[in-house]
């Protein structure tokens, strides 16, 4: 065999159930790379034996592996991260052809927080080498990040338990996939009471939304030197938003100064979907963040070829009138993620 090379790397993941059970992989990741990185602990201990510097005692009280994935958000494939994130969910059927994947943020003790409601996956992960993989892998943290003339791109970690080696599980085809393009995003803000009612146009040039998910791996003493469980103990979720200098940025300054309550949705829409006509109330693939919460800062004014912007960080929390802090909808014709 050949030594590796980079272009024979690949990422193919495959459903759990339950957690920590060793999966065959069906899915390989488009647009997304990334390699596994072996997280074990090795401590090498002093010990007064008559040699300096000892002889190699050592021991393992610690292992886990991640996978760092970065790479362009696809309709398809985006969902994997939002169940490994939040929690596993099925989609509703528009009255055609639309998959409507759907997960709200958790806000209190009766929402999906038990480790039974998050979907893990096993990774497998390497080059024509040598595979790797490692099991209970959920999405600890992500970020969606674009710009006008460019594309949407996920950053993504996935943590799991003790990684090992293997051959790739074969014969998975490479999937079709959509890529999502910033450009064809649109930016609506309203009071807390509504969302997606007003947009404001010709106004978004940037944004990220950050998530940190609150899906956390604990090692308890219980015959095993990887993490025991998962739990959730609280996400963190902000938007950071590049706006053109106009009347509604300085209309959301004004909101932030006042600590007024909003409600923003980026929705990013993609090609019409196989039967368009009779879909309600979506026509084309989509993806759309909706955030309730308060503006936590503004930076100072910047430009662009000599046209003013202004960056503002908007931090998703629970909104009384609405019951929500955050949503991620994600529209595509996928009717279950194998």
């Amino acid at each position: 065999m050949s030594a590796g090379i980079k272009a024979f790397r690949r990422v193919q993941i495959g459903q759990e159930s339950p957690a920590g059970t060793r999966a065959t992989a069906t899915q390989r990741l488009r647009g997304l790379m990334g390699v596994i990185k072996d997280n074990t602990v090795i401590e090498f201990l002093p010990e007064d034996i008559g040699i300096a510097g000892g002889a190699l005692s050592t021991r393992i009280p610690k292992t886990g592996g991640e996978i760092a994935l970065a790479g362009g958000f696809t309709f398809e494939q985006g969902p994997y991260i939002f169940q490994s994130g939040f929690y596993k969910t099925t989609p509703t059927t528009d009255v055609s052809s639309a998959k409507i994947w759907t997960w709200t943020a958790q806000t209190s003790s009766t929402d999906k927080i038990e480790t039974t409601d998050l979907q893990t996956y096993t990774v497998e992960a390497g080059d024509n080498q040598q595979a790797e993989y490692f099991t209970y892998a959920f999405t600890r943290e992500f970020a969606l990040t674009g710009a006008v003339g460019g594309g949407l791109d996920l950053s993504a970690t996935l943590e799991g338990r003790q990684v090992g080696t293997t051959d790739f599980t074969a014969g998975i085809a490479i999937p079709t996939v959509e890529y999502v393009l910033f450009t064809n995003g649109k930016l609506y803000i309203d009071s807390s009471t509504d969302i997606g009612v007003t947009q404001v146009s010709q106004t978004l040039f940037a944004a990220t939304l950050n998530v940190k998910t609150g899906w956390k791996g604990y090692a308890a003493a219980d015959g095993r030197v990887d993490f025991s469980f998962a739990k959730w103990i609280g996400s963190d979720i902000t938007l950071n938003v590049t706006f053109e200098h106009n009347s509604s940025a300085v209309a959301e300054k004004a909101a932030w100064r006042a600590q007024t309550e909003r409600a923003i949705r980026l929705q990013f829409d993609g090609s019409a979907l196989t039967v368009s006509t009779t879909d309600t109330p979506y026509d084309n693939k989509a993806l759309i963040w909706d955030l309730w919460g308060k503006w936590e800062s503004f930076d100072a004014l910047t430009d662009q070829d000599g046209n003013d912007h202004v960056t503002g960080v908007f931090r998703a929390g629970y909104s009384a009138s609405s019951g929500l802090k955050a949503r991620v909808v994600v529209v595509n014709e996928i009717a279950s993620l194998a």
